[in-house]
C-alpha cells in the first residue's frame, strides 16, 4: 500500500480524533486509520452482543466523522493535486471548538454526537464538500440507485444529485459512529456501556484544527493520508 495516496479506490475527508480518544476509537472498531492497521478490541462489560459484531459496519472507516464524503477522482486529476487543493482550501478556515462531545443514539445507530453550538463546523464541512468538489468523479447509478433505496426527502435528493451524496451542506449532521445498525433495545444497551468509558477521553472543549486526507484500499478500509492543518 502506498501511503502517498496514489493507491486509493477513494478519497475523502475526516476529521479524526487525537490522544486517548483516537486510542480507544481505533481499538472500539478495531481498524486504526492512522496506523493502517487492525487493532484489538477494549474490553467493555455490559454489551448485547460481541464488539466485533457491533462494529462490522462500520470497522473499514475507522473512528472517524465525515466531512467530504468518499468520493472517486474524476479523470485526470490526480490524489497529489487533491492533496495541494484540500490545503488550500483548509488555510482558509479557521478552527473550530465543540463544548464536547457525548455518545448517543442516532437512528438505529449508536454515535458520538457534538454538543453546544455546531455552527462554525457546519461551516467547515460545508465549505470541504464545495472547496474540493471540482476532484470528485460523478456517481455510477448503482451508487444513486443504493442511496435512494433508503429513502431520501427532496432536498436529500437534491443535494445527492448536485453534490454526490444526500447528507451534506444544511443536511449534515457531524457523528463519530461507534456501531452497525441496532435494535432499539441493543442501541440504549450500547449508549449506557460505553458513556462512562469513552466520554471520560473526550477533551473540553474539542479542538478541530486539522482536518484529515484518507484513501480507501482495495480491500474496503480507510487509511490516513495527510492531516492538513486548518487555517486562522
Amino acid at each position: 500500500m502506498d501511503r502517498d495516496g496514489t493507491d486509493f479506490a477513494r478519497y475523502g475527508v475526516y476529521f479524526t480524533a487525537k490522544g486517548a480518544l483516537a486510542e480507544f476509537g481505533a481499538a472500539w472498531l478495531g481498524w486504526d486509520v492512522a496506523a493502517g492497521c487492525a487493532r484489538p478490541h477494549p474490553p467493555v462489560d455490559g454489551l448485547p452482543v460481541p464488539v466485533a459484531e457491533l462494529t462490522e459496519t462500520p470497522r473499514r472507516y475507522g473512528f472517524h466523522a465525515t466531512l467530504k464524503p468518499p468520493f472517486r477522482l474524476r479523470d485526470p486529476e490526480t490524489a497529489e493535486a487533491l492533496g495541494d487543493a484540500l490545503s488550500e482550501v483548509a488555510a482558509g478556515v479557521e478552527p473550530v471548538e465543540l463544548a464536547g462531545l457525548r455518545v448517543a443514539t442516532l437512528g438505529s445507530f449508536v454515535a458520538l454526537v457534538p454538543e453546544g453550538d455546531v455552527t462554525r463546523l457546519n461551516a467547515l464541512a460545508g465549505r470541504l464538500v464545495t472547496g474540493i468538489d471540482r476532484f470528485r468523479a460523478p456517481p455510477s447509478a448503482a451508487e444513486l440507485d443504493r442511496r435512494r433505496a433508503r429513502g431520501l426527502t427532496p432536498r436529500q435528493e437534491e443535494m445527492l444529485t448536485r453534490w454526490g451524496y444526500p447528507y451534506v451542506l444544511d443536511e449534515f449532521r457531524f457523528h463519530m459512529t461507534l456501531t452497525g445498525r441496532l435494535s432499539a433495545a441493543d442501541a440504549e444497551q450500547v449508549q449506557e456501556a460505553l458513556a462512562p468509558k469513552i466520554e471520560p477521553l473526550v477533551p473540553s472543549p474539542v479542538r478541530i484544527d486539522d482536518v484529515t486526507l484518507v484513501g480507501e484500499d482495495a480491500a474496503g478500509r480507510f487509511h490516513e493520508i495527510a492531516r492538513v492543518p486548518l487555517g486562522g
